[in-house]
């Protein structure tokens, strides 16, 4: 385990609006919070991890808190030091999956075997500072059944990712039905009624922000300024992120079907157009020799058009075919507890 010298990055959180939720129940006393930890080849981070969280919850004795780690097919040392830390942690829950499933499905399985009244997930990164939990737990007791932790800023990201995540967000946010919040992750506290919301919905392919948004309940936020990345390196690429980008776009709307639509009326309308000047050109100036270099830019420009919207129809098609094998979302090799 890591020694107390640990250095803590410093953590701005800025607390939302202090109103009461009018509608909802207060939370007082005691209350279990389980903790949701994707964790794939992350063997540097576990222990920085680990620490942190023992000093952020040592005096919080109204919090019970259960750590539920979801190995997602680590092909380094993961399982076996978290095997080795829950010896000497009885907190600690493993959730060992078959092979990588995705961060998504880890998401899944951890929601599903958490047991608390509240449920957070984190990544073991400490990008989400875990003391931000604490406020989220406040505006809990308020009343509010999910709390996000709204980024302040990225200036921690690229400019590649800053501007690519902006364009995302304009983009599903205007063709979606459900908007996701801007500068919103996984990171949020989520009631018990919420996690078995969640549960209840049947798909394969799932992208979390938008289930997460779409299930609704009364919802508020937490602001807090994201720190760089503690220990190990982030298995997110550009390819991947991209992917990430297309299923939450076609997994929350048929609008590019729409569009698509739309374009080929226009595509046919200004074909219309053009097939009534050549007459009109010939029937005023006669017929002149027709040229390849306009007719093959067309063919092309036409041929382009189709293709794409070949891909449009065939991406919604492949999920259709997927969603109806029903092959479940995950699959557990084994659930590691303290007395095992």
């Amino acid at each position: 385990m890591a020694s107390n010298s640990v250095r803590r990055p410093t953590i701005t959180i800025r607390k939302s609006s202090p109103l009461t939720h009018p509608h909802g129940t207060q939370h007082a006393g005691p209350v279990k919070l389980s903790l949701v930890i994707p964790v794939f080849n992350e063997e540097d981070s576990l222990d920085g991890f680990l620490l942190r969280i023992r000093q952020v919850f040592e005096q919080e004795t109204l919090v019970e808190l259960e750590l539920v780690f979801v190995n997602d097919g680590s092909s380094d040392t993961t399982l076996e030091r978290l095997l080795n830390c829950q010896q000497s942690d009885s907190r600690i829950r493993i959730v060992d999956l078959s092979r990588n499933f995705g961060k998504e499905a880890a998401l899944s399985a951890g929601l599903q075997t958490a047991t608390g009244q509240i449920v957070v997930p984190i990544d073991v990164d400490l990008q989400d500072p875990p003391e931000v939990i604490l406020q989220m737990i406040e505006r809990w007791r308020e009343g509010f059944e999910v709390v996000l932790g709204h980024r302040i800023s990225r200036r921690n990201d690229s400019w590649a990712k800053q501007t690519s995540a902006g364009w995302f967000y304009r983009l599903h946010n205007k063709i979606a039905e459900q908007a996701l919040p801007e500068n919103v992750g996984d990171f949020r506290l989520m009631d018990r009624c919420v996690v078995d919301a969640l549960l209840t919905l049947p798909e394969s392919r799932r992208f979390m922000k938008g289930l997460f948004a779409w299930v609704g309940f009364r919802t508020t936020q937490v602001e807090y300024e994201r720190p760089e990345r503690a220990a190990g390196q982030s298995k997110f690429n550009g390819w991947r992120l991209w992917n990430f980008a297309l299923e939450g776009i076609t997994s929350f709307s048929t609008e590019p079907l729409r569009i698509w639509t739309y374009l080929g009326a226009l595509v046919s309308l200004v074909s219309f157009a053009f097939a009534m000047f050549i007459v009109v050109r010939t029937l005023i100036h006669g017929v002149d020799m027709p040229g390849y270099a306009s007719l093959m830019v067309a063919v092309t420009f036409l041929g382009g058009l189709q293709l794409i919207g070949i891909g449009v129809l065939g991406e919604y098609l492949g999920r259709t075919y997927i969603e109806a094998k029903r092959r479940p979302v995950f699959l557990v090799r084994r659930i590691y507890e303290s007395k095992d």
